[in-house]
């Protein structure tokens, strides 16, 4: 088994620090991405109930405090159809519309950095490789030894640079993993907020109507 230690990282030329870094700067989007999605992520069946609940019981100011204060962007959603709440069907769902518009390229933002690096890692690799076996040829032409020991500078000089494209490659295996990740959790997030836009609208109106009309005749 091949172990990849600083030598032979050394030994696929000057394109393998540029491959380094960047495969540090996809981690570190990686990684804040998915603490962000992460932290955006809520148990939207309690919300929505406690958002129904202090609205039937007329609390309207506090469901909408209540979804200032949660994270994501599904209380984003939830805040915009509340502030509509008196509105037609076609007004709340306009309303919700809107919201999602603000909230999804929040939820995208810097992932295309990752599919960035999953198709230009390999062709940084493959850059490497050029320039490596550019090197090597050189030094075959100037090394003025026989045939024998020059062929097996060839050799040496192509396999160096062959760790490159192998370094790339790696890379851009590991960012369409990583992207593939991140995307499924943000339509995970966006399935959310149209399931729990779509329910909210309909429970504002037709159960919450209902429910404010039967307390009107209570109390008459």
């Amino acid at each position: 088994m091949v172990k990849f230690n600083l030598s032979l990282f050394q030994q696929g030329g000057p394109m393998m620090w540029v491959l380094l870094a960047v495969s540090l700067f996809g981690f570190i989007v990686f990684i804040e991405r998915t603490l962000f999605l992460h932290r955006g992520q809520i148990r939207t069946s309690q919300f929505l109930d406690g958002i129904r609940n202090l609205v039937k019981k007329g609390r309207r100011l506090e469901a909408l405090t209540l979804c200032e204060d949660m994270p994501g962007p599904i209380p984003g959603i939830v805040k915009a159809v509340l502030m509509k709440a008196d509105a037609g069907e076609a007004e709340l769902r306009h309303a919700a519309e809107e919201a999602a518009l603000v909230e999804i390229p929040i939820l995208e933002r810097r992932i295309g950095a990752i599919s960035s690096i999953a198709r230009i890692s390999p062709l940084l690799g493959l850059l490497g490789t050029v320039l490596g076996m550019i090197q090597a040829f050189f030094g075959v032409s100037l090394s003025g030894t026989t045939a024998y020991p020059t062929f097996g500078l060839l050799l040496g000089g192509v396999g160096q640079a062959l760790l490159s494209t192998a370094f790339g490659l790696m890379i851009a295996v590991m960012a369409h993993i990583a992207h593939h990740f991140l995307h499924g959790r943000v339509r995970a997030l966006v399935h959310d907020m149209e399931y729990t836009g779509h329910e909210l609208i309909q429970f504002l109106l037709h159960e919450a109507n209902s429910g404010n009309s039967s307390e009107q005749q209570e109390e008459d």
